[in-house]
């Protein structure tokens, strides 16, 4: 089973790359770039058939280890 993780920054949360990306877009000429977030993703590929089971195992994943929960949200994709 395939599982893909998306990890955000919480909104409020400064995001230093996301404006040093937005300024590098910019000055390779890319316009009307209004807000950039920076984030992260998570490819899975887990044994077994059971969503139920591998829903739990990957927040127990993203609590523990894959987000910083304090200042990070998560999203969980399975296919």
């Amino acid at each position: 089973m395939k599982a893909r993780v998306t990890v955000t920054l919480k909104n409020g949360v400064l995001d230093p790359q996301g404006k040093a990306i937005k300024g590098a877009l910019g000055a390779l000429g890319f316009d009307g770039i209004g807000h950039v977030r920076q984030g992260k993703v998570f490819d899975l590929e887990l044994e077994g058939n059971d969503k139920a089971k591998a829903e739990a195992d990957l927040k127990a994943m993203c609590e523990k280890l894959l987000a910083n929960t304090v200042i990070e949200n998560y999203t969980i994709a399975l296919g």
